[in-house]
């Protein structure tokens, strides 16, 4: 009996620690101030009778609790986390605070003086916890590499355009804040959830350097002899000789970035090489050599003209991003295309759906579309608008065109549909070119329709297309389950 009573006894004192463990990781006491130290919630308990191993998991910032790991790079690693009293899901960054070359701080201060535009996630919160540095930022959704791979490694040139239109002005954005990037690649581009489901967002400022003195406005001097920063597939061709980037550079680099997702592959990809420095020198030889036309070939011309503006600009010279923006939306306008937001993956994940309705799941098609993996789980919309609205566009993305009864053919483009932007700096600052809106209901929009009284366009080049309609969200929101065994 004595035996039972000390085991008793033991146990409900365990109990009680772990009680008090949780009521004290909940509390609201639990602040900014105190982060600093090693909460019990971070550490790890063990009971060792039956082998039973109780995690308790990490709260960051007093109210972020660490689910699972969603990315890692060179400055450490990214989890989603839950805030433990609204249950928003986030996106967490965690580096060492003792690592030897620390960027997560200089980022969150960066994103810090970005805040407010579009395209730009909000930050929840930023500090050091524990022997972490720790930023905390708004959940995004795919990035641009994931849906390229998801679809086929290949984009229409419709949804180059349309990524290309929302692209440069993010870019621009970062330079008024007198910054550039410095690492412009498809991964660095994500696209939004839910409600901005299509809107594209620029990240990783790890890179970033000031290129305009805040003070005296003074632009940095021109320097040669400069290591490649960046990934060298995208680099410009000065940035590989050795030449101090500037505003020209990731305007060159976003055009390699839109041939890749045309092409489907860059010339100066898989070359081997015993060293990173060699294979850097083969990439540079290889891009040098080739001409923007044989680069731009079987391509429409506009993609050869903003290579050709890119190199005209000289070191300190501010890009006419409006120019840009125009060329590739010219040519919008020019193959009928209608800025309906129903992108490639838009499109392929609606004949996912339909190929799942329709065949057995105990006998799936060999090869088919529908085996490809998803970056992330799509969004279920209740209704059937969707379904019949991306049935027309599926059909709508091998021929954009239509004929009217004279026999001419008519090029559609409802692009100033969605180009109501609410950001102030892009409507006022970028050339006057207002960034198309994303924030719309799908539902609601199929509700309305009467019609509605005529939108003024933002150029003579874009009008409103007959017929055009308002396009499907392509929201990426991770689903209920996918969440919960995050926790």
């Amino acid at each position: 009996f004595p035996h039972f009573l000390f085991f008793y006894l033991f146990y409900i004192y365990k109990q009680n620690s772990l009680a008090a463990t949780l009521a004290f990781s909940s509390s609201d006491q639990f602040d900014q101030t105190r982060s600093s130290d090693r909460s019990w919630t971070e550490r790890e308990f063990k009971r060792e009778k039956g082998g039973i191993h109780i995690y308790m998991e990490r709260i960051v910032g007093g109210k972020y609790k660490l689910g699972r790991k969603i990315g890692s790079g060179s400055f450490g690693e990214i989890f989603l986390a839950t805030h433990v009293d609204t249950f928003e899901i986030v996106a967490v960054k965690l580096e060492n605070s003792k690592t030897k070359h620390p960027q997560l701080l200089y980022e969150a201060k960066l994103y810090n003086i970005l805040q407010g535009g579009s395209g730009i996630a909000n930050i929840k919160w930023c500090g050091v916890d524990g022997d972490d540095n720790v930023f905390v930022l708004d959940l995004l959704g795919p990035s641009l590499e994931d849906l390229f791979v998801y679809c086929g490694r290949k984009f229409s040139l419709k949804t180059v355009l349309m990524l290309a239109d929302q692209m440069i002005p993010r870019i621009e954005y970062v330079h008024s804040k007198g910054f550039l990037h410095r690492d412009i690649k498809p991964d660095n581009f994500l696209m939004g959830l839910g409600r901005k489901a299509n809107q594209v967002y620029i990240i990783d400022f790890g890179l970033a350097k000031r290129y305009r003195d805040p003070t005296t406005n003074r632009h940095i001097p021109y320097r040669e002899n400069k290591n490649l920063t960046g990934t060298a597939r995208y680099a410009s061709c000065n940035t590989h000789l050795g030449i101090e980037q500037s505003r020209r550079d990731d305007l060159e680099s976003l055009g390699y970035v839109l041939l890749y997702f045309l092409r489907g592959s860059l010339p100066w990809q898989g070359l081997k090489a015993a060293t990173k420095k060699q294979k850097y020198d083969k990439i540079c030889e290889k891009k040098l050599s080739t001409p923007i036309e044989v680069l731009c070939k079987s391509h429409p011309v506009e993609f050869a003209s903003y290579f050709h503006y890119c190199h005209s600009l000289t070191f300190d010279q501010r890009p006419d991003y409006g120019f840009l923006r125009r060329l590739f939306r010219d040519l919008f306008t020019r193959e009928g295309y209608e800025f309906d937001y129903v992108f490639d993956w838009t499109i392929l994940k609606y004949q996912q759906t339909q190929r799942t309705k329709t065949q057995p799941q105990s006998s799936p098609v060999s090869g088919a579309i529908s085996n490809r993996a998803m970056p992330m789980d799509l969004d279920r919309r209740q209704g059937g608008n969707d379904a019949s609205y991306l049935a027309e566009a599926s059909e709508r993305r091998e021929s954009s065109n239509f004929t009217r009864p004279d026999g001419h053919t008519h090029f559609r483009s409802g692009m100033a549909h969605n180009l109501n932007a609410k950001n102030p700096i892009e409507k006022h600052t970028i050339s006057n070119v207002p960034m198309p809106s994303t924030s719309f209901s799908l539902a609601s929009a199929f509700k309305r329709n009467l019609p509605k009284p005529e939108e003024p366009t933002e150029s003579a080049n874009i009008s409103h297309g007959r017929g055009s309609k308002a396009g499907p969200s392509s929201s990426w929101m991770p689903s209920l389950h996918r969440i919960s065994s995050a926790k």
